[in-house]
């Protein structure tokens, strides 16, 4: 897989020196690079007790992200998933420890706690107070001796770095790390492994499956089990941290592993809340990448239980933009539509053959929904089935609020219906041709020329004509030869609708910045569909 790398071996140098560059001023590295990979505040002047962290790279932002005012002093980075040395650990310790001591705070890794732990004794043969935390917040594994660190290290960088920023010694630092340690618990789940730099990709998850309780070095979790959809993956999660739970209120840490999308982790999320943990969560930090495995995608929930000192700490405002801080969770608030776009609901009726036939139309969309993807993947963004199957779903569910024995009316009542239910430019334009097919048929317009008019109307609005490899392609012949009966329209649109494939330039919608290459062969998608609406009416 292609990566935004230069080589391997400088990676992380050349990440570090990237981050630095962004700090304004507020981060510094010690000198030894390559072997030597050390991030500390430029403004540390060993008054306080200092927090070192750190461990391999590849789960940017942690460790150095996290370096600042309020969190870390120090963070040590490793080469990709591996444990930095123990010079390099010691280098930290050294350049940030001053007589209120250091505490070191280390995921359960055994190259992590073997290095980090063997630079804490030779940084108290030079006399320094270190003490040392190990994370092993992982509960995917009941019965693992030694249980991985994860992201639940994060609520420990922000608790005691909040203890630490205000004074507090090393024995108070040390003590509340611990009692956070002991409360955390995190499990994560992916739905592909990560690709380490350099190196080829491990297929183990296979397709419709997702992986629970694997680890931020791409480990194997516990079990792959078969995934549907974000909430039956969340039950799943849930269903793992709900055992461990106290009756305290809970913060819950939403950490993106890296490769799964913004708008991925809001519905995560909302089905996070929603689950059985929801009740007992008050408050939440993210969803952000935070503890991540380079490009997983995936994600983790860290949950800790907390009482009003762990809250304080939690909230405490820092410096530092890969913390996203501590949000409250509240109702979601909902206000009103300003005036004038309240819907005007029509008077509703019924009429069996009209219903039976618009229900027919869209099942013809619901049944393209695929089909019309993969030719919209060719030109454009690949979502006009699904745009259309939704707003086709929409309709059948408002049918027993539209006027269906009332032609004139039920034109405009689908036209405001689109408005509201279906995105993108393809809602707006057939909200315009069915409104404007409505003024036409209260004006006295056949059928047909009622139509026509919503087309001109479209037309002028949007902008295409005839031979701009759009659904105006289709529906504008099928229009014309409607006068001739359905089947003759059915078959104009069908031609029409082909013809696109011809056409190696669009001069409107998505496909317009397309090279022609692309689009050689391939239907219009609005095209195709408003064929296959045609011809489903035509038999």
């Amino acid at each position: 897989m292609a990566q935004f790398i230069n080589r391997r071996e400088d990676v992380v140098t050349e990440a570090i020196d990237g981050l630095l560059a962004t700090s304004r001023g507020m981060l510094a590295r010690l000198d030894g690079y390559p072997h030597i990979r050390v991030v500390i505040r430029s403004d540390w002047d060993k008054s306080r007790v200092a927090l070192v962290s750190g461990g391999g790279s590849g789960h940017e932002p942690a460790h150095a992200g996290f370096v600042g005012a309020g969190m870390l002093t120090a963070a040590v980075c490793g080469d990709v998933f591996a444990s930095p040395s123990v010079d390099g650990v010691l280098a930290g310790i050294l350049a940030v420890t001053g007589p209120a001591g250091c505490l070191l705070i280390v995921k359960n890794y055994t190259g992590d706690r073997l290095n980090f732990g063997l630079a804490a004794e030779r940084a108290r043969a030079f006399g320094l107070n270190v003490s040392m935390v190990i994370v092993d917040d992982d509960i995917a594994l009941p019965d693992l001796p030694q249980a991985r660190g994860l992201a639940g290290t994060l609520f420990v960088h922000k608790i005691a770095g909040a203890l630490a920023e205000a004074g507090a010694d090393l024995d108070t630092v040390t003590a509340a790390a611990r009692r956070v340690v002991a409360s955390t618990m995190s499990i994560g789940m992916s739905l592909d492994t990560c690709t380490v730099p350099g190196s080829p990709k491990e297929d183990r998850i296979p397709p419709g499956m997702v992986e629970l309780g694997l680890g931020i070095h791409g480990e194997a979790g516990v079990e792959q089990i078969d995934f549907s959809d974000a909430r039956t993956a969340m039950a799943a999660v849930a269903a793992k941290l709900a055992p461990h739970l106290s009756d305290r209120p809970h913060v819950a840490l939403i950490n993106n592993l890296g490769g799964t999308s913004v708008l991925e982790m809001s519905v995560l999320t909302h089905e996070l809340l929603h689950s059985v943990l929801g009740r007992q969560i008050s408050h939440v930090v993210g969803p952000a990448p935070m503890m991540t495995s380079l490009d997983m995608r995936g994600f983790s929930i860290s949950l800790l239980p907390v009482e009003a000192q762990e809250l304080d700490a939690l909230a405490r405002p820092v410096m530092l933009s890969a913390w996203p801080g501590l949000a409250a969770i509240t109702p979601i608030n909902v206000a009103a539509l300003p005036d004038g776009l309240t819907p005007i609901t029509p008077l509703a009726s019924d009429h069996a053959e009209t219903r039976q036939f618009i229900i027919g139309c869209c099942d013809v969309m619901i049944a393209a929904e695929q089909d019309l993807n993969m030719l919209d993947a060719k030109s454009g963004d690949g979502d006009t089935g699904s745009t259309l199957a939704g707003a086709a779903r929409a309709l059948i569910r408002a049918m027993d609020r539209l006027p269906l024995s009332d032609h004139t009316q039920l034109y405009r009542a689908i036209g405001q219906e689109l408005s509201q239910t279906m995105g993108g430019s393809s809602g707006v334009l057939l909200a315009i041709f069915f409104t404007a097919a409505g003024d036409g048929a209260a004006s006295g317009l056949s059928m047909r020329d009622a139509l026509k008019a919503g087309l001109l109307r479209m037309q002028e609005i949007g902008g295409a004509q005839v031979g701009d490899r759009t659904m105006i392609d289709a529906l504008a012949p099928a229009l014309d030869a409607l006068a001739d009966g359905i089947r003759a329209a059915a078959k104009a649109a069908r031609e029409g609708a082909n013809m696109t494939a011809t056409l190696e330039r669009a001069k409107a919608g998505r496909a317009a910045y397309i090279n022609s290459k692309q689009l050689h062969g391939h239907v219009d998608p609005g095209a195709e569909a408003v064929a296959r609406l045609f011809e489903y009416v035509a038999r």
